[in-house]
């Protein structure tokens, strides 16, 4: 039986007893409904004002059964909101040391600040590519989405220093401010980048103007909303075979398609190797969209003569499984 079906018993069971010393007063001893009501409280709860009028003998049997069923009763009720309240007590200390373990462990995760849309979206793709994610958000209530999915998560604020250890800045691989508040954002990166100057961050601008502010402040790359959706319109209009090409593969109804990258090791036999002959397309078979080099120059579309450098990282599309026998291939 669980503690609300327990409660609700209790509940029940007191009310019965009202109901039956109330008609019981009113048949037996002639009372009005009031007055019978009157009674069976003053009974139940043992305050002692006396007797409303002289019981008769039968009357007083009546009271004697009334008394020990109503004592029964509020014991059942006071034992079943006492463990309801223990329940929840030991829930909330249990589910905090629970949180505190997992954050404790984690290792190679993503951080994303705030719960809101944006920073919801972002956790769930994450999560759906196997990807492990700490959530910073201030306001409970949309804390509690993320306790409901299982999520670890911090109620505070994500421009904490303390927050931020908490949710192992230090071992992080990601980190995305994504609360609604540019200048919150601002502190958040701010913040986060005094912790680590080599960590990828993420950010997410409402006002144009807060994009140059944000990549100021430390932010790898600035996404707005609003810009991607102007620019997503545009190219309904203009490209929309395209997009539906990019939903079907990449969109919720996905194909076993992928866009990934893969970072060639200096000590990969690939390097060295131009890409005709290196045996990627008829090994891995995926395409090879674009190499991008240790300086930061980006190769688009690589001739089949281009040679394949130590630290290169190859942007590839294919299955999940052909992106894996690349990984493989190079290492």
């Amino acid at each position: 039986m669980t503690t609300g079906t327990r409660i609700q018993l209790a509940l029940i069971l007191l009310a019965i007893v009202v109901l039956a010393g109330t008609l019981g007063f009113h048949v037996i001893e002639g009372w009005t409904w009031f007055e019978g009501f009157y009674m069976t409280l003053t009974t139940m709860t043992t305050i002692g004002y006396g007797e409303i009028h002289p019981l008769s003998h039968a009357g007083r049997v009546f009271n004697s059964f009334l008394i020990v069923t109503a004592v029964i009763a509020s014991v059942f009720t006071l034992g079943a909101f006492s463990q309801a309240l223990l329940e929840f007590e030991f829930g909330k200390a249990f589910g905090r040391r629970r949180m505190e373990r997992e954050l404790e462990k984690l290792a190679d995760h993503y951080i994303v600040c705030g719960a809101g849309r944006v920073g919801r979206t972002v956790t769930r793709e994450l999560r759906a590519r196997g990807q492990t994610c700490v959530v910073i958000e201030r306001d409970p209530v949309r804390a509690r989405w993320a306790e409901n999915e299982k999520i670890p998560v911090i109620v505070g604020n994500a421009s904490s220093e303390e927050n931020l250890q908490k949710a192992r800045i230090d071992r992080a691989k990601g980190f995305i401010a994504a609360v609604s508040s540019d200048a919150e954002n601002l502190y958040i990166i701010l913040t986060a980048r005094g912790f680590r100057p080599d960590l990828k961050i993420i950010a997410r601008a409402t006002e144009e103007e807060a994009i140059s502010k944000l990549l100021r402040a430390g932010a790898s790359q600035v996404l707005s909303p609003y810009y991607f959706v102007g620019h997503r319109i545009v190219q309904l209009l203009l490209h929309p075979n395209v997009l539906d090409f990019v939903d079907t593969a990449f969109g919720t109804e996905r194909l076993d398609i992928a866009v990934g990258e893969v970072k060639i090791p200096p000590q990969s036999r690939l390097v060295g190797k131009k890409l005709s002959d290196s045996g990627i397309r008829q090994q891995a078979n995926v395409i090879v969209l674009a190499v991008k080099g240790a300086d930061g120059k980006m190769n688009f579309n690589p001739p089949p003569e281009a040679v394949i450098h130590a630290d290169d990282c190859l942007i590839v599309i294919g299955g999940d499984q052909q992106l894996k026998l690349l990984e493989a291939l190079a290492t």
